[in-house]
């Protein structure tokens, strides 16, 4: 997408909304297929490491130590740079979180950063009753700034996450607009933490941004779930070998009984990070190649999972959140609502 330059000036706001105009439609849910999926199971489902010694566990806490140093890196700012200005999100094979030299494309924590730290960081958390403060760290176009200001609307419809304007808060997010593409950090590192949206190739597609806030509240790829080897398949003899490690799977330490979903935004598209153009992901169910890398917007099981990892079903709020920036239909269904829920998630193609 070329952008006119009467349309250039940018913008710095406090506020995203500011900005009432709707770039995506009311509903844009994308949901699973059913056909041939594995019975669900509980036990087996991850999203973010844990620590799972019974002695230490702290369910708040994410043990990014399985990743090393590999999380840890300089933004790029030449060849990503230059493949996110010429990204058409019309044409293009991979989606553009895809494209980084960063730990699975798109996990970084800025160098820069661990090195005010004194040392690496190893563990997450995450943000306290489900808020997270923010700010607009940089310039962006008024488009640019509808499709953030949409995605972050999005988690308040339908889950009880909250983003709210930074005003003192010592641990925050920096949405910002660096020339190195898409990135974000894995749940609450601790103080100012950037996500990094280089317009316009990470604002083409509606999903990046909510994918990128996904990783912010400690979520991994769909594909690197341990189980994922039961539904689909890592063509590795097409996969850049630069690139093996954006593929391993993360062990199990973290159940939120949600099963493994072809259409969450958190997925890689079939041709990520390959050599050759030719698929380096192929679901086990075909019709799952179909959805796999959708980035129009949340599936039924991605607002799940967040309802669940945030105990959304669980928190009772008084009618003045309700009313303001609550969404009222976050409550615990019960068993049956459950099974249902998912059942029809997995049968609809479309939301």
């Amino acid at each position: 997408m070329r952008i006119n330059s009467e349309e250039t000036v940018g913008f710095e706001i406090a506020n995203i909304e500011d900005y009432p105009e709707d770039l995506l439609s009311s509903n844009h849910l994308i949901s699973g297929i059913s056909e041939g999926f594995p019975p669900m199971e509980d036990s087996e489902v991850v999203e973010a490491a844990i620590n799972t010694d019974p002695e230490t566990r702290d369910p708040n806490v994410f043990d990014l130590s399985v990743y090393g140093s590999s999380l840890y890196r300089i933004p790029d700012y030449n060849k990503t740079a230059r493949l996110l200005e010429e990204y058409e999100a019309e044409s293009a094979v991979v989606n553009p979180e895809e494209l980084g030299p960063y730990l699975e494309g798109d996990i970084l924590m800025p160098q820069t950063s661990v090195i005010l730290k004194n040392g690496l960081v190893s563990t997450a958390t995450r943000w306290p009753n489900g808020i997270v403060p923010y700010e607009i760290g940089a310039h962006f176009q008024r488009r640019d700034l509808q499709m953030i200001r949409n995605a972050i609307r999005e988690y308040h419809r339908r889950t009880c996450i909250l983003f709210v304007p930074r005003t003192t808060e010592k641990d925050y997010i920096s949405i910002v607009n660096g020339k190195s593409g898409c990135w974000s950090s894995i749940g609450r590192v601790g103080g100012k933490q950037e996500v990094n949206l280089q317009s316009p190739g990470c604002l083409s597609k509606p999903g990046t941004a909510m994918h990128e806030l996904m990783h912010v509240l400690g979520f991994l790829h769909e594909q690197n779930r341990q189980e994922r080897d039961e539904f689909v398949d890592i063509k590795y003899e097409n996969v850049k070998e630069a690139a093996y490690e954006n593929f391993k799977k993360v062990s199990p330490t973290a159940a939120f009984g949600v099963p493994y979903d072809y259409g969450s935004v958190m997925h890689y598209s079939p041709r990520a990070f390959s050599q050759n153009g030719q698929p380096t992901i192929v679901a086990k169910n075909p019709d799952g190649n179909r959805i796999m890398g959708q980035r129009n917007g949340f599936s039924h099981l991605d607002i799940e999972k967040i309802n669940r990892m945030y105990d959304c079903y669980n928190k009772n709020y008084n009618d003045e959140d309700l009313s303001t920036t609550r969404t009222p239909s976050v409550r615990r269904p019960g068993m049956m609502g459950n099974f249902f829920n998912n059942l029809m998630s997995r049968l609809s193609p479309h939301a």
